[in-house]
């Protein structure tokens, strides 16, 4: 997963490793050997057997769907705000059921076959299921860990959670420090996702090397948008967020973790804007939840007619009608998953050098940039359009 140069690159790196991380650096280190200690079932105690039960139980009803995935995200949030990845989780998930919404939407429906619809769907559910089922059960341990008032990390290996994670969870308990929890569930996170599914030979066939893939960016997957009120007001609802320029890159998703969650956390008025927005726009799927200017989850048309560009700069043209963009609910059923592999992607300690703090930046503007891609789908819709007209003439 990590080739040779990067580790050379975190090996002379990790001589600055800052004094609070020398501990967790000594555990990754004989963790990365092989050296640890295992429980079983039958080392547990009778109410630590039922509260892994009752935590997988939990997961199972809260990960039905993106919608309550997301929605799962916040409420964890608010009561443990301590816990920033829950925000930023629940930030990016909402994302991730725009871009699952937007294949039964008014634009990718007229790029896309119906069975491509399917395969991204597929591709991006799985995804965000797996980050689900592997970051919630972590959510509803430490909050027993706080409730009990002691900690319960060690049953992590029960719900297949990287080892990796109950060093960092332990190092919080006794530190107390967010930004490194935060920026470990990122690595985390990516590092199960890129063995579970950017790695797996299903997807790679019929996703990461289609055409599709290539030629139309991921549907904006590249875009991770963060609404939020500009002001107290609540009257206006600005953009900030990042773009993604290689996602198949392990490297360049952790990297964009960081920088998001610096836009989140690293601006009070972009926070407290941000928390404000989410609590008034309970997460639907449809892009109408940030943009109801531009986008509806009523289809306004009732024809399959030539397609006359709508949008721009981010605004209706004079005598549009809004994008439909329909509620995840409408769009997609619920999927049943197979259990992932158990296997730990946690191999070499080196990963730790992304736990500090190099001062990633982003400006966080993304307003023109998201404008533009729409009026490049819009543009591509015409060139389709216009290329079987020609066949059909040709044809005639």
């Amino acid at each position: 997963m990590y080739n040779n140069d990067r580790k050379r690159k975190w090996n002379n790196t990790s001589k600055s490793i800052p004094y609070s991380l020398l501990d967790v650096k000594h555990e990754l280190k004989k963790k990365s050997k092989g050296k640890q200690a295992s429980i079983t079932l039958l080392d547990l105690k009778k109410d630590e057997a039922k509260l892994i039960h009752d935590i997988k139980e939990h997961t199972r009803q809260k990960n039905r769907n993106n919608v309550t995935r997301t929605n799962a995200y916040y409420q964890f949030y608010l009561r443990y705000p301590e816990i920033h990845w829950a925000l930023l989780g629940h930030m990016v998930s909402r994302n991730g059921g725009w871009n699952m919404a937007d294949l039964k939407g008014e634009l990718y429906t007229r790029l896309l076959s119906e069975k491509d619809q399917l395969t991204y769907f597929s591709f991006l559910e799985r995804g965000n299921w797996l980050i689900f089922q592997d970051i919630y059960p972590q959510f509803l341990l430490y909050e027993q860990s706080v409730k009990r008032t002691k900690k319960l990390f060690h049953l992590l290996p029960f719900f297949n959670v990287s080892t990796f994670m109950e060093t960092m969870w332990n190092h919080f308990w006794k530190t107390g420090d967010r930004y490194t929890l935060a920026i470990a569930t990122v690595i985390n996170e990516q590092s199960h996702l890129e063995k579970s599914v950017i790695q797996n030979v299903d997807f790679k066939k019929t996703v990461l090397n289609s055409i599709g893939f290539k030629l139309y960016d991921f549907f904006s997957l590249n875009h991770i948008l963060f609404p939020f009120y500009k002001d107290e007001t609540k009257r206006e609802t600005l953009l900030i967020g990042d773009t993604m320029k290689h996602f198949t890159s392990l490297h360049e998703r952790i990297l964009l973790g960081k920088r998001l969650y610096s836009l989140l956390f690293c601006r009070e008025n972009i926070l407290s804007g941000v928390v404000d927005w989410a609590h008034d726009s309970p997460h639907t799927g449809s892009r109408k939840d940030y943009w109801p200017h531009l986008f509806s989850d009523i289809n306004e048309l009732f024809s399959r007619a030539f397609y006359k560009r709508r949008t721009k700069k981010g605004q209706l043209r004079k005598g549009a009608h809004r994008l439909y963009s329909p509620q995840l609910i409408y769009a997609w059923k619920d999927v049943n998953h197979e259990d992932p592999e158990s296997e730990d992607w946690f191999k070499d300690w080196y990963i730790m050098d992304y736990l500090i703090d190099k001062g990633e930046p982003s400006d966080g503007e993304i307003y023109d940039e998201y404008c533009k891609t729409l009026e490049k789908i819009e543009l591509a819709i015409l060139a389709k359009k216009n290329v079987l007209l020609r066949e059909d003439a040709e044809e005639m």
